[in-house]
């Protein structure tokens, strides 16, 4: 049975993943928290191996097999979400209140059947049967529509006959078919050239605003973040190193690691000629030691970070980092 309602508030509580592996449990989220309320969106930065992507399909109850939500709740009003039984979860809120768009997803589309074979068994694998003023035709036309493609031209052709834009589009319409609250992008303008990168971002933002969505927009790309999000969350090794509003990301950046990634952005107004790069690599997460995991990369790094690092907030923002700890501060 759906909601009546749309979800007004989301609220994650120290939610933290696990993988098991051969070589051991990798931690991949550590203890997350942060609410959407308002319509507010969201963005999730960082680089690969972060744990961006696993936060994503923990929140629509997609890990692999080998992965584990160990602790933390999602709360949708009041209902945590994870603990409720899945079949309650795929008839309530799976792509009919949070839908994902999965990374690398246009390359799934099925290159046998049309685009609209595969948004009716959409339709048909989530519940929805026509009849009552319910008709499918109408509700792919719709959605078709919303990302900007002329349904007759594209309903009956097949994912080889159209460009990877295009694809995108179809990707982002099946997440938007049955009209969710929350949409998960992830990574949604990879492998598309600019042009096409900054008309996906445009979409996404025209339907946050229309629909009124909270979207929460996975990528590696800062750069892409201000478009659509109103806060963001920097990851780090799996830990969210820096939880700000969209305006103190980009013009006061707290922790040392978003400030080398605001100094890695291409600007084309600038003189220097030599791209900036945050030099070595992330932890091996199979081998966690105590400390600040960005300690190593760190050109600010002090004695003090060989301990983990406290949650401090500044002005409503949240930064992991010694820096800001009065008592260091006093030494």
């Amino acid at each position: 049975m759906r909601r009546e309602e749309k979800i007004e508030k989301v609220t994650i509580k120290n939610l933290t993943v696990d993988y098991i592996t051969k070589s051991g449990i990798i931690t991949a989220v550590e203890n997350i928290s942060f609410e959407l309320s308002n319509g507010q969106s969201i963005g999730i930065v960082g680089e690969s191996g972060s744990g961006k992507s696993t936060f994503g399909l923990a929140l629509i109850r997609s890990l692999p097999k080998n992965g584990i939500v160990r602790s933390g709740k999602v709360l949708v009003e009041n209902e945590d979400i994870l603990g409720i039984e899945e079949k309650k979860f795929d008839g309530i809120y799976r792509w009919k209140e949070i839908s994902m768009i999965f990374q690398g997803s246009m390359n799934s589309l099925d290159p046998v059947f049309s685009i609209e074979k595969q948004m009716k068994e959409i339709l048909k694998v989530h519940g929805i049967k026509e009849g009552k003023g319910v008709k499918h035709a109408e509700l792919i036309k719709k959605s078709l529509t919303d990302v900007g493609l002329d349904p007759k031209a594209v309903t009956k052709r097949f994912p080889h006959e159209l460009s990877g834009g295009m694809k995108q589009r179809i990707v982002i319409a099946n997440a938007l078919l049955l009209n969710p609250s929350i949409l998960i992008a992830d990574e949604p303008t990879t492998a598309l050239d600019v042009i096409t990168q900054s008309q996906i971002i445009s979409l996404l933002k025209n339907t946050k605003n229309s629909k009124k969505m909270k979207i929460i927009l996975i990528t590696h790309d800062l750069s892409l973040i201000p478009n659509v999000a109103e806060r963001v969350i920097i990851m780090y090794a799996g830990q969210a190193v820096e939880i700000s509003d969209t305006k103190t990301i980009f013009n006061n950046p707290l922790h040392p690691y978003t400030q080398a990634l605001i100094k890695s952005i291409p600007n084309m107004k600038s003189t220097k000629k030599t791209i900036q790069f945050i030099a070595g690599d992330q932890p091996n997460l199979l081998n966690i030691k105590q400390g600040c995991r960005f300690k190593n990369r760190c050109p600010q790094v002090m004695d003090v970070c060989e301990n983990d690092p406290p949650n401090i907030t500044i002005d409503e923002n949240q930064v992991k980092c010694w820096l800001y700890d009065n008592k260091t501060k006093n030494k």
